[in-house]
Order: C-alpha cells, then sequence, then structure tokens
C-alpha cells in the first residue's frame, strides 16, 4: 500500500470513469453506474484525495476496517457500503456504524438476526441480496434458483431490511463467456425483482466491471483499477 499522488490518482479515476462510460452506452444512454471505491487495500490518504477529486462512495469488506475508515474520516460526507461478509456477532458494530448500503445479506438466517437486532436498536437498513450465480463453493449468497422467492421472503418478515436490489460476484473464472453468465443470470433475477422495488443491480470489480455494465449492472465496485 501507498499514498499516490493526486495526478496519479486523477488519472485512474478517469480512466475507470471513461470505461464506465463507454459500457454505459452500449447499454442506453439513460443507464446510470454508480461506482464505490473498493477501499481495503489503500490508504486513507488516498481515500481523501479521491474524495477531492469527486469520489463520493467507497466499500468495506470487514466492519472493524469500515469503523476505522468512517470515524477517521468522519469529517467528509462520504457514502459508505459494507460489501464482505458479515459474521452474525458483528450486526450489532454494523448498526451502529449505520452504512448507506449493506451489499452482502447473503442468507435468510442473517437477515432474521439483523432484523432482530435492527429492531431493538429501532432503525433500519438498506441491503441488497448476495447471489451466488455461478454456484461457487467458495462464495457465499443464495442460489439463483431461489433468490426470488428468498427477496420475497424477506421482503415479507424482515420489516427493518429495506431490500434495494441484488448483488452477485462475477464467476471465478478466465473464460469470460462463464463470468458473462453469472451477470446476466443476476441481471435476469434483479429485473423479475423491479416490481418488488429493486432498484439497485450491483455487479462488476475490477477485472471485469465493463463486461458486468454491458449485461446490465448500475453499480460497480472498484478497487485495484484505480490505485494501481
Amino acid at each position: 500500500m501507498s499514498i499516490l499522488d493526486k495526478e496519479h490518482l486523477r488519472a485512474n479515476l478517469d480512466e475507470v470513469i471513461w470505461n464506465i462510460e463507454q459500457a454505459r452506452i452500449t447499454v442506453s444512454e439513460h443507464h446510470i453506474v454508480k461506482l464505490v471505491t473498493v477501499a481495503k487495500y489503500t490508504e486513507l490518504e488516498n481515500i481523501s484525495t479521491l474524495y477531492e477529486l469527486g469520489q463520493r462512495a467507497f466499500g468495506e469488506n470487514q466492519v472493524q476496517q469500515l469503523k476505522e475508515r468512517m470515524e477517521a474520516l468522519d469529517a467528509l460526507p462520504l457514502e459508505w457500503h459494507m460489501i464482505g461478509t458479515l459474521q452474525k456477532n458483528k450486526i450489532n458494530n454494523l448498526i451502529d456504524l449505520r452504512p448507506t448500503l449493506m451489499q452482502s445479506l447473503d442468507s435468510v438466517e442473517l437477515a432474521n438476526e439483523l432484523n432482530k437486532k435492527l429492531l431493538l436498536k429501532e432503525t433500519k437498513m438498506n441491503c441488497l441480496l448476495q447471489i451466488n450465480a455461478a454456484n461457487e463453493e467458495s462464495k457465499s449468497g443464495v442460489s439463483s434458483e431461489e433468490a426470488v422467492d428468498l427477496y420475497q421472503t424477506i421482503k415479507e418478515t424482515c420489516p427493518q431490511i429495506n431490500l434495494k436490489g441484488v448483488m452477485t460476484i462475477g464467476a471465478h473464472s478466465e473464460e469470460t463467456k462463464l463470468i458473462q453468465q453469472s451477470f446476466e443470470t443476476t441481471h435476469s433475477i434483479y429485473e423479475k425483482l423491479e416490481k418488488d422495488g429493486a432498484t439497485i443491480c450491483s455487479m462488476g470489480m475490477s477485472s471485469d466491471y465493463e463486461l458486468a455494465i454491458k449485461c446490465g449492472s448500475n453499480l460497480v465496485r472498484i478497487g485495484s483499477a484505480l490505485f494501481k
């Protein structure tokens, strides 16, 4: 990890935004894509610099790291996302941080537990249902076959959770076709859930975000492409 100078970060950010633009207009000129910076591999100074360059949304994989970053950068009006697996013993800590969006709600059990604790604290949380679209054992998330049903179940049984859409991690593969399939599967689930209020389809990271956008993603989570 190193502190990058402003011009270096500006060049990286410009390149990512240009790539997002190019992919976005292949879908539609009205297709808007949000960029969330994955901050876990970078120094606090780089986050401040990206803020100066106009970037507002940042994501962390761990609750502890999220807490440290939020406190250290408290003076900046940043939007924070939780994008990693949430352990049940960290639920209260996360609720107290009030993230803008929790992207990795990966089971009904977690939803029930989260709902219970949100109720006790008399608050709500915006979440995305994580889908394991490539059915990979190494990844968490609900299966694509069950996703629509589980989304509706959580919506009905967990009133403290505001489900905003879905999230997936592209297939872990060198084969573009397999990655594309995992994105297309998730996007078709997202389309079915739009009638249930889904507005966010979070797909795509540094290695595959352009493909994800072409498959309909409207939120990308990018780290290494910004900090190279």
